[in-house]
């Protein structure tokens, strides 16, 4: 694809700023009489329209807040390195002060900050460990189970058989559910 002239350029990043086709017409140096005829046709060009586009979405993805501006905010807030401005009474009217956050903010910030650290929270930790406990449970009855099945494909036919084999299987399970090595 071929590259913008200067004067398309020049519109492009005119028309980002103002929005307006004549203005920026006349800016990136095309004449009135152009601008006042023609420069609407310049948005369909696709190459004037492509690096509009290009460009507007840079712009967003800058005002955008990422993590780490975020977490930088917070900590920021949670050290009392931000200041917001009160209006506090001086006599009949009243006086601006910066102050830093009080105490509960700095506390909520704080806690904003270890919802994005879970592994240093020590009930998060705990949730974590039973969680995993609850996995490795289930996934001992499943492979226990799927042995039971195999076992009643291989060795047993009838159906007596079968429900000695559940039996032994409700015995199993039972034994795990009173707090076996599975837990």
């Amino acid at each position: 694809m071929k590259k913008l002239t200067p004067k398309q350029k020049a519109f492009a990043d005119e028309y980002i700023k103002s929005g307006n086709i004549y203005q920026s017409a006349v800016k990136a140096g095309y004449s009135e009489a152009y601008a006042k005829s023609s420069a609407g046709r310049m948005l369909e060009n696709a190459r004037i329209k492509s690096y509009i586009d290009a460009k507007m979405a840079e712009i967003e993805s800058h005002k955008i807040a990422d993590a780490k501006e975020v977490l930088e905010f917070y900590t920021s807030v949670m050290r009392g390195e931000q200041k917001e401005t009160v209006f506090v009474q001086a006599g009949k009217g009243y006086a601006k002060e910066q102050k830093e956050a009080d105490l509960k903010t700095r506390i909520s910030a704080a806690r904003e900050i270890m919802k994005r650290y879970p592994g240093n929270d020590p009930f998060i930790a705990e949730q974590i460990r039973k969680l995993k406990a609850e996995a490795d449970s289930a996934e001992a009855k499943a492979m226990l189970n799927a042995f039971e099945v195999q076992i009643r494909q291989e060795e047993f036919g009838t159906d007596e058989d079968e429900v000695r084999t559940d039996d032994l299987a409700s015995a199993v399970a039972e034994g795990m559910d009173e707090g076996s090595v599975w837990r």
